[in-house]
């Protein structure tokens, strides 16, 4: 068989064809109740496709949140695998805001579940918690990479709680241990790394203060906070300054309340795909 292509180099692709816009598929109750969908497994599952179907050559990369899904057990993660099939088929990448950071043989089996070909829940990337230590992920990085997929690592959340245990330590902080770990790990890429980082949108200054450099990581940087969370496009490329080039921008809620209407979800996904673009 074929090397499979690096995921770094997927998403660039995805990136330079329809934009640097990760739309999250969020399907809140209050969000369902607005769309005029019941809140069960079906009204996820009508949601979701809803999006996919609207977002084809708008985003460069979808975002489901796993626990709203997950909230309905074996049919919510039925929805979850149409959702991540219909994508697929429309040529769409996936990265599932699963979240999840284990160690040994449960990490092992984490890793089979989101990245393993033959898993119904195989996505294009998936998020992890390093907080057991990075290297407990090592079972995830190592699929990730043989199977031309991606990772996104918490490195600098933008909740409140975040800078409680990432910016302990000052200088030799948890979070730049972490980044300086992720850019180890993407060393050998030309240009994105499998490898990315989930930083919000919101943090400021933060990455200065703590002596972090994320354009030396090579990773694709995931940053949530795009407007529900007040985050503009111009924003972040300020905040992100050399490192725009890397980033996703990522927009949820302030997407998804123009639906029920396909064409309104896509009108209000490009004018946000287009700010980004203007910002770099």
């Amino acid at each position: 068989m074929p090397e499979p292509i690096p995921f770094g180099q997927r998403l660039r692709s995805a990136m330079q064809a329809s934009g640097p816009l990760c739309v999250g598929i969020d399907p809140h109750p209050a969000l369902l109740e607005a769309w005029g969908l019941e809140n069960t497994a079906d009204g996820v599952r009508s949601f979701s496709l809803a999006v996919v179907e609207a977002m084809a050559g708008a985003a460069a990369i979808l975002k489901p949140q796993v626990a709203l899904y997950e909230r309905f057990g074996s049919k919510g993660f039925a929805a979850l695998e149409d959702t991540l099939s219909a994508a697929k088929a429309a040529g769409l990448l996936t990265l599932a805001d699963a979240k999840r950071g284990d160690i040994g043989s449960t990490m092992a089996a984490y890793a089979t579940a989101w990245l393993d070909d033959a898993s119904p829940l195989a996505s294009d990337a998936v998020t992890l918690s390093p907080y057991l230590g990075y290297e407990s992920l090592r079972p995830a990085l190592d699929l990730a990479a043989a199977t031309g997929r991606g990772v996104f690592v918490l490195g600098l959340t933008s909740n409140p709680e975040g800078p409680s245990v990432q910016h302990v330590g000052g200088e030799n902080s948890v979070a730049k241990t972490i980044i300086d770990q992720v850019t180890e790990e993407n060393s050998g890429a030309e240009d994105l790394g499998h490898v990315g980082l989930v930083v919000g949108a919101t943090i400021g200054d933060a990455p200065a203060k703590l002596g972090i450099d994320l354009a030396t990581s090579k990773a694709p940087l995931l940053t949530p906070g795009l407007g529900a969370q007040g985050a503009t496009a111009a924003d972040i490329a300020k905040s992100f300054a050399s490192s725009y080039g890397q980033v996703l921008g990522t927009s949820s809620r302030d997407i998804l309340k123009a639906g029920p209407d396909k064409t309104a979800l896509r009108d209000k996904a490009l004018r946000v795909r287009d700010e980004l673009l203007a910002a770099s």
